[in-house]
């Protein structure tokens, strides 16, 4: 009886969660939701990217407790060693295990993503939303800047925002975020363009609400969604880029277990000691991928067009 009063159960709710009218807002939000995750998950492809980001995420927050050893004391009596049952990855030219150092670079990694996440995103969609619903010289003078940044390979300008601002994590996440954002702000301005036109925003007008609160409560919320696909989409390119800086020694320092800095130092040993290059390169190629696979999936949830 059990089992037929949970499967039961379990057909009640799926009826609510896909009821024609909805009776409240939850109701409708969670359908929402609901139905997304039908779309989602119907993606093969995306489901293995989600899967990864997940555990990319757990392996961030679990780091201390699933690496066998920690990540900077040094031990030059095994250094150079091949990969095996004490040290899966093998370990580095000072005798540090590679596999937990590229664990505990995991963090490094998805802290530098978010980071960069929540700086060009924000700025991105600030300057596409007024820059589309006040057009003008507003919108030629801040798209002309955008245009100024696009203008320059997203590696190259940070590069120089680096090399103004000294090496650093802290300083790698700005001159990024700095590169991070054009894009974000053309997407914006352009779904700003259709958006203002809309008979909400004529209404929202003829009430007398003032621009400031129409952009930012009714322009930027019908935006959302484009910017949130957008900025996972970049999320490979923003790890690449962070990589490619701690590659040549403008990103995180020694003795920080960066995936970019370890594939810097083990091109030295890249023909004899073959794992030093090739596990933090394959944690990029895995990561970005996944980034890639889930931003896809999450476009056709998001997508309007789609609904």
């Amino acid at each position: 009886m059990k089992p037929a009063l949970q499967t039961g159960q379990v057909n009640r709710v799926r009826g609510w969660l896909l009821a024609e009218a909805p009776e409240s807002i939850w109701q409708a939000r969670l359908q929402r939701a609901f139905l997304g995750w039908i779309r989602f998950s119907g993606n093969p492809l995306a489901i293995v990217g989600l899967t990864i980001v997940v555990a990319l995420i757990l392996l961030a927050v679990f780091a201390p407790w699933i690496a066998p050893h920690y990540p900077a004391p040094q031990n030059l009596d095994s250094r150079l060693l091949p990969p095996s049952a004490d040290h899966w990855f093998g370990t580095d030219e000072l005798g540090r295990d590679t596999f937990t150092r590229i664990v505990h670079g995991s963090r490094i990694t998805l802290f530098m993503v978010v980071l960069v996440a929540l700086i060009a995103a924000p700025i991105g969609l600030i300057v596409g939303t007024i820059s589309g619903y006040l057009g003008g010289w507003v919108d030629l003078v801040l798209m002309r800047v955008t245009d100024i940044f696009l203008s320059f390979p997203s590696l190259i300008l940070a590069l120089a925002f680096v090399a103004a601002l000294g090496p650093g994590i802290e300083n790698a996440i700005i001159a990024i975020s700095l590169t991070a954002w054009p894009p974000i702000a053309r997407l914006a301005r352009a779904e700003t363009l259709t958006v203002r036109s809309s008979d909400y925003i004529s209404a929202i007008i003829l009430q007398g609400a003032p621009a400031w609160r129409i952009v930012a409560l009714h322009v930027a919320p019908m935006c959302l969604s484009s910017v949130v696909v957008r900025i996972t989409l970049n999320m490979a390119g923003i790890i690449l880029t962070a990589a490619g800086l701690g590659f040549i020694g403008l990103g995180a320092q020694p003795p920080s277990p960066e995936w970019g800095a370890m594939l810097s130092t083990g091109r030295l040993y890249l023909f004899e000691q073959w794992w030093l290059t090739a596990m933090p390169g394959t944690a990029i190629l895995i990561v970005s991928l996944a980034f890639n696979l889930f931003g896809d999936g999450l476009r056709d949830v998001l997508d309007p067009r789609n609904q």
